[in-house]
């Protein structure tokens, strides 16, 4: 214990603005979700009272303008996928992409006969975290949102001053 940490009364907490920030971000996660397949029916249980995903602070909305993740799920055609896009482009800053499934991760079984079929969802947008699986378990999104909140955390939201700003009356 240093002597800074002993003068200070009890309740008094040093952090930085960074830490507030992505403490809130990863407790407060709103997700839009773009499922299609099997992998929708294994997506819908995991906000199911079983897995429940609202413990993590994540809560569904219905408008991408209020998201602040994107849950691909399933298969995704070249059709579906500007609509994707279009989606992902109307969320706010800082926003985040889950690819779950074999579909959206590469296009899955159907990739190889299927000329439709898009072969990965990474190629029209950015994705965070992959999730494996055909169709992956509940237990392996929660892993997934897991590592995106531990992405979360390491990030920096303000911007590092190489100089000081100078401040003139």
């Amino acid at each position: 214990m240093g002597a800074l940490e002993k003068s200070l009364p009890e309740g008094v907490l040093f952090t930085t603005i960074d830490d507030i920030i992505n403490f809130s971000k990863e407790h407060s996660i709103w997700y839009l979700l773009f499922a299609t397949a099997c992998c929708g029916i294994e997506l819908m249980q995991t906000g199911a009272p079983r897995f429940d995903v609202d413990r993590f602070g994540m809560i569904p909305r219905a408008t991408p303008r209020q998201a602040d993740l994107m849950i691909v799920a399933g298969t995704i055609t070249h059709k579906m996928a500007g609509r994707v896009k279009r989606l992902y482009e109307q969320m706010p800053e800082p926003k985040y992409v889950i690819s779950m499934g074999s579909c959206a991760n590469c296009g899955g079984p159907f990739a190889k006969h299927a000329y439709s079929v898009l072969r990965g969802i990474d190629k029209y947008i950015p994705v965070d975290v992959y999730i494996p699986g055909c169709p992956p378990r509940p237990e392996a999104l929660i892993h997934g949102v897991l590592t995106l909140r531990e992405k979360m955390r390491k990030e920096s939201t303000i911007v590092k001053r190489k100089q000081p700003v100078e401040v003139t009356v």
